[in-house]
């Protein structure tokens, strides 16, 4: 009889406060009901399906908020694979790679002590775990808590509902590398975290403050909850009230009744206590839990319902948002709103308080290729607040990142803030003009330094691509190649940006010649990009397959597309169309075997490929992400109309092994956004993006300025992926790009899809994307 009595009270606390209305069968599914935010979670070090974490956060929100499976410190804070929960922690963590920094976690418990995480952790199930990008909740076994977190943009309100029991509590653990905590009040609790995984000046530190809406009878306080002992607890008012060191842990104590819930809302800063209670106040106010749910989802449904997709099967919508959903996260505001209620932020450049927006968590390798040209096209408003927040970074220091956490990160290579800068430039995202001054005076400072203690900031290795025009291969600057493509393609990116300046002809000649430095890798005997030495030449012995070394996490095979910005230029190098194209193919023919050497174990990026079973296409990571559409160059587009939806269908889904590689800040999955629309940027700040073959019947982009992009495929279906013919409003279209500029006014797209593929459409000259080497030709 007991434990039937358990059971039945347990499904009742189950029951209580549900927040998931009730919907008749003929109501409208709202976007955010299509996102699982456990897609990618089922991930390790050794094979990636998309290294991600369930994010309870509002989109580019500065604080997010994730169930806790991993130890302190453990980059990979979530994998679905795990059975116990640690905590709810404050995140801003963009990768497991990056790792975390400013980071607290709270965790509801039953039972004395339980201050250290293996003391206090639960286990859980799936079963009872709902993971939405606006709500969470999940039933704590061990501790009989159902647990559940709404967000806003600084703030939260965690609800956790209580057995009855003489010793419930909830415990707040600062971590370690330095924090405090103190009792303010006997419901609110304040402190702050130094943690952090570099790129922060020495006074970084994330305030935090909690309030409860029931009162401690007790609490316990201390600098080192690993060694503590039962017994030693200081309770308050016996003893104190704050604790400062190491690694601050406090536990509140409180008797509940069966069913009680307990509502703790928190908010943070990096500026200061009082800007945390600031956030707090305006962000939470007087709203209750379903209110600040209701908002959440609310505000989720209007960023996701910006593109309406119609016509899929569920497992594809489903997909198709929770993809949409990764691309709206990062990057994260780093700015918050003061008492005037301007933007203001903590500069993790120079320690300052700095007036404006900051945007961070971000790497541009990653993301300048399609994440960016995604915000342009659809939020353009966010990413004109991200430009602003740049400007910011280059008046408080020189370089522009290349990866922020959220200042300089050292990590991958290239320059390609100049991609992400240049793309908003074109595309009229950067008005301002002392801002925009300022960021092309930063471009072009990057071109001759490098950061002193982030090689990764800068143009490492710029003495020798300034003068020899490419990174040598034997001056002990590793991922040369890689180096000197991203510079050569940066280096048009800057002259997109010149042009639109109108600085001096000989400027722009210099970007220009350096724009085509990429010829200066290209091996005519293997018809691959290949490392050169400095006295012209080339590595020897070479091998196509071998992954680092010249490029970075692939091999010769991936990086020999890289020329974003002449693709044209890049065939002719070939030997012509045919040529390239058959090199294309090859790309898919040659088996996934590999060369490790370079790294003396097999990558995860390596098994990747290996597992897609797509020959040498590694999707699982950025370099090749763009070398499918580059078939239409060739005059091949029904080839590009294959792969797109062979990956699509292929390596993509709503499941917690949902992708094929690291999802990177929402590269890899605005890639699936762009592309289940049809079209993809392949070169950014060239106002064009190249057709591929689009995944739904129908999809509407709601632009910022109230026109309607509308894309139409008539006849599609999984069967039929090729494009028979295309128009555009109205009329005709034989064309294999799409322009920005006119894209933004509004469009109908109409597709007419085929079971087979159409070998005449999109053939002509004139039918190719931008190249730089045909820029004269239109």
């Amino acid at each position: 009889m007991k434990i039937i009595f358990w059971a039945l009270s347990v499904l009742a606390m189950a029951a209580t406060s549900c927040c998931a209305p009730s919907r008749s069968a003929e109501e409208v599914v709202r976007p955010s009901e299509h996102v699982s935010t456990l897609v990618g979670t089922q991930s390790d070090y050794s094979l990636s399906a998309g290294n991600t974490y369930p994010a309870i956060a509002l989109p580019w929100g500065m604080n997010f908020w994730t169930p806790q499976t991993g130890r302190m410190g453990d980059g990979w804070t979530y994998t679905y694979g795990a059975h116990t929960l640690r905590g709810f922690k404050q995140t801003h963590q963009p990768s497991p790679w990056m790792n975390d920094y400013g980071q607290f976690a709270v965790m509801p418990v039953r039972g004395n002590d339980k201050l250290d995480e293996e003391s206090r952790q639960s286990w859980f199930s799936h079963q009872s775990e709902q993971a939405r990008p606006y709500y969470y909740s999940v039933y704590l076994a061990d501790h009989d808590v159902k647990a559940e977190v709404a967000p806003t943009e600084r703030a939260a309100i965690l609800r956790f509902t209580f057995p009855e029991s003489e010793e419930s509590g909830v415990v707040v653990d600062a971590f370690d590398r330095g924090s405090s905590i103190e009792m303010v009040d006997d419901h609110t609790l304040a402190g702050y975290t130094t943690r952090n995984s570099g790129g922060v000046p020495d006074n970084f530190r994330n305030y935090f403050v909690l309030r409860f809406d029931k009162p401690f009878s007790g609490i316990e306080l201390t600098d080192s909850p690993s060694d503590y002992k039962a017994g030693s607890r200081v309770l308050y008012p016996e003893g104190g009230k704050r604790v400062e060191g190491e690694h601050a842990v406090a536990k509140v104590h409180f008797a509940t009744r069966r069913g009680e819930q307990v509502n703790v809302r928190v908010a943070s800063s990096f500026i200061s206590p009082e800007q945390a209670v600031r956030n707090l106040e305006s962000e939470l106010g007087s709203d209750d839990f379903e209110t600040v749910t209701a908002k959440a989802q609310q505000r989720w449904d209007d960023v996701l319902g910006r593109i309406r997709v119609e016509g899929g099967s569920d497992e594809q919508m489903r997909t198709f948002y929770s993809c949409l959903y990764r691309s709206t996260l990062f990057p994260r505001k780093f700015y918050e709103i003061d008492a005037a209620g301007n933007p203001v932020h903590y500069s993790p450049y120079n320690g300052e308080v700095r007036p404006g927006y900051l945007y961070t968590d971000t790497g541009f390798w990653d993301t300048f290729r399609c994440l960016f040209p995604l915000l342009n096209l659809v939020y353009p408003s966010v990413n004109a607040e991200i430009q602003a927040g740049l400007a910011n970074v280059a008046r408080e220091n020189a370089l522009l990142p290349e990866w922020a956490s959220p200042g300089h990160r050292g990590c991958m290579v290239g320059n390609n803030s100049a991609s992400v800068v240049a793309d908003a430039v074109v595309k009229g995202i950067v008005t301002d003009s002392a801002d925009l001054a300022k960021l092309y005076e930063a471009m072009v400072y990057a071109t001759e330094h490098v950061h002193p203690e982030v090689s990764s900031s800068g143009r490492w290795g710029h003495e020798y691509y300034n003068e020899l025009g490419y990174v040598p291969y034997d001056v002990n600057i590793p991922e040369n190649v890689a180096r000197t493509l991203e510079y050569a393609y940066d280096d048009w990116c800057i002259l997109q940006t010149a042009k639109r300046l109108g600085r001096p002809a000989e400027e722009q000649e210099r970007w220009a010649l350096r724009a085509k430095n990429y010829r200066n890798v290209f091996d005519p005997e293997t018809h691959l990009m290949r490392g050169r030495n400095a006295d012209g030449s080339f590595q020897s012995p070479f091998s196509p397959y071998k992954w680092g070394d010249a490029f970075t996490e692939g091999n010769a095979w991936h990086y020999t597309w890289s020329v974003f910005h002449d693709v044209e230029g890049l065939a002719r190098l070939m030997g012509g169309h045919e040529a390239f194209a058959r090199m294309l193919d090859s790309v898919f023919v040659v088996p996934p075997v590999y060369d490790d050497s370079y790294y003396g174990f097999r990558i995860h990026e390596i098994t990747e490929m290996q597992v897609a079973n797509m020959g040498n296409y590694a999707h699982g990571n950025q370099p090749a992400q763009h070398m499918i559409y580059l078939y239409n160059y060739a005059g091949q587009p029904w080839k590009a109309q294959w792969w797109t939806r062979e990956v699509m269908d292929r390596l993509y889904s709503a499941r917690p092994d949902g992708y094929c590689g690291d999802e990177d800040n929402g590269q890899t999955s605005a890639w699936y956004v762009f592309s289940a629309l049809g079209f993809y940027p392949v070169c950014p700040a060239s106002d064009e993006y190249v057709i591929g073959s689009p995944l739904f019947p129908r999809a509407t982009v709601t632009l910022e300025n109230g026109a309607q992009l509308v894309i139409e495929a008539e006849g599609n279906g999984p069967a039929r992926r090729y494009i028979a013919s295309a128009e555009l409003n109205g009329k005709p279209y034989g064309h294999n790009f799409l322009r920005h500029s006119e894209l933004e006014r509004g469009a109908r797209l109409h597709f007419t899809m085929s079971e087979e593929p159409v070998t005449t459409r999109g053939t002509a000259e004139e039918d190719a994307p931008y190249s730089f080497s045909r820029e004269n030709c239109r």
